[in-house]
């Protein structure tokens, strides 16, 4: 249950990241952090819908390890562009604090999952 929310809201996360792609793309003329920011943010919901059809619960605790490992580098170039000033605050915090959630729901199912792995 919790490993499809994380699916669904990671793709809405991806959509979001497409279209910061294309604005940095267009409108600030960014393409090789906007790239590396679109790579990275919509691996972390590819990462997820893997998991969710995972051969096993290693596999899955793998994936889902993927996923969040992937919130961290797109945190990273979220926090890189802003600063650089070619994200205006507003729209960082907001996509920023959608990341953040990612990562910490990511993380929450990964130590569950371990758990009762064990």
């Amino acid at each position: 249950m919790a490993e499809s929310i994380v699916a669904q809201k990671s793709f809405q996360f991806a959509i979001r990241i497409v279209k910061l792609y294309l604005y940095l793309k267009d409108q600030k003329k960014e393409f090789v952090l906007a790239k590396q920011l679109l790579r990275s943010g919509t691996s972390i919901g590819a990462n997820a819908e893997e998991a969710v059809a995972a051969q096993s619960k290693s596999d899955f605790i793998h994936k889902l390890h993927l996923a969040l490992k992937e919130t961290r580098e797109t945190s990273y170039w979220l926090r890189l562009l802003h600063t650089a000033g070619l994200i205006e605050s507003a729209a960082f915090k907001s996509i920023h604090n959608d990341c953040l959630e990612l990562q910490k729901m990511l993380s929450s199912i990964i130590l569950t999952s371990k758990k009762n792995n064990s």
